[in-house]
């Protein structure tokens, strides 16, 4: 989107951006946003809430919930922000009052929402993300503000470009010819058309995974870290022999942490500083007598029935343990990795989420059509081989 920007807006006397919104606030609409594990609700202008629901024993529900931020205060200037590659205007509301936080001396979580213009939106959270430990920003699309010169938009106008050849020139240039081959050959799945699949992977290969994602971290427990990521352009083969041998490693994770996972070396969470370089927490490190152990005592592996009668390997999960010390826990720090064969209309999507359900013990959730392919080469311990 591009902001219009005209004459016009210097003679504008309608309703305020508060005013524009206030239906959206009266109603006591909410909007929700599903990630893999948490699901959030923004009740706008009055609260935002992160929870996760399980069914425990007798069907009794059991709610893990946060609240990020309570009573709203809007701003009267019209700040922008780079959403999405645009310089976008926004009207923010400041929620404050949330759960506690233990990082933060239990000082109240915070969150910035912030409403942008769409017209053909239905008040959808665009993103969720925590900018800092414990404050949040939260982007909601809404056509109510559009009705404010400051805060429409436009698309972008579309420019034709008309070629000639030159004489004695090929009527095609033959650098155009090439890059449409090029691209014809990154159509064509990397992987075996028997395997379907679900979430997002591209071609690149220098860097091994790079995010796309709109990803969320929670101070404190049960932190979470949610991301989809694009795969290299490799062949099938190619691409499974070099993840497992770990020379193909995943990266996730926007904001201040994020994520490593080499299969069968380590993950890794990290963050990047200018001044002080890369600084990296190791949460768990792969020792295959470790993980057979592990393996002794809990499911390595889980199946699924299809409709043909045929039972298919649904999960595996392995265990990397000695991370670095946790001080809060004064024990090293460990993570469970779950692969995961995740269907989907986009054959080539990795997803992988973090979950921290206990002080620095952690589950790197990856699922992708990518792992429906080796899955069926797992031996009891939950182990994997390239498949012949």
């Amino acid at each position: 989107f591009l902001l219009c920007l005209n004459d016009e807006d210097k003679d504008y006397s309608g309703p305020s951006p508060r005013a524009l919104l206030e239906p959206l606030f009266k109603q006591s609409s909410c909007s929700y946003r599903i990630e893999s594990y948490w699901t959030y609700e923004v009740c706008h202008g009055k609260h935002i809430r992160q929870y996760h629901e399980e069914k425990e024993t007798g069907q009794k529900i059991s709610v893990q919930e946060y609240f990020l931020g309570n009573m709203a205060q809007g701003s009267p200037s019209v700040p922008t922000k780079n959403i999405e590659g645009q310089l976008t205007p926004y009207y923010p509301l400041e929620m404050g009052n949330g759960t506690p936080c233990v990082l933060k001396q239990n000082q109240p979580r915070s969150t910035s929402v912030l409403y942008v213009c769409h017209p053909e939106a239905k008040h959808e959270i665009l993103s969720i993300a925590e900018v800092t430990t414990c404050e949040y920003e939260v982007v909601v699309l809404t056509p109510l503000l559009c009705a404010h010169p400051k805060y429409r938009f436009k698309s972008s106008p579309v420019n034709n470009i008309f070629c000639q050849a030159l004489s004695g020139s090929p009527l095609r240039p033959q650098r155009l010819t090439q890059l449409d081959r090029e691209q014809e050959e990154q159509l064509k799945p990397p992987f075996s058309a028997a395997s379907d699949a679900r979430e997002e992977v591209s071609p690149v290969r220098e860097e091994a995974f790079t995010s796309t994602h709109k990803p969320m971290t929670v101070g404190g427990q049960s932190q979470v870290t949610v991301g989809t990521t694009h795969i290299s352009r490799l062949t099938d083969d190619q691409l499974i022999k070099e993840f497992l041998s770990g020379s193909y490693c995943l990266h996730g994770g926007v904001g201040w942490w994020k994520y490593e996972f080499c299969y069968g070396k380590h993950v890794h969470q990290y963050h990047e500083d200018k001044e002080q370089g890369k600084n990296i927490v190791v949460v768990g490190s792969w020792n295959i007598e470790e993980h057979l152990e592990w393996a002794k005592k809990n499911v390595a592996r889980s199946y699924q029935l299809k409709d043909d009668g045929v039972q298919k390997v649904k999960l595996v999960s392995h265990f990397y343990g000695h991370g670095d010390m946790c001080d809060l826990t004064g024990k090293p720090r460990q993570v469970i990795v779950k692969l995961k064969c995740k269907e989907s209309d986009s054959p080539h999507a990795v997803t992988v989420y973090m979950l921290e359900p206990q002080t620095c013990q952690y589950i790197l959730g990856v699922e992708s059509p990518v792992i429906c392919r080796i899955l069926d080469t797992a031996d009891e311990h939950g182990l994997l081989s390239v498949s012949n």
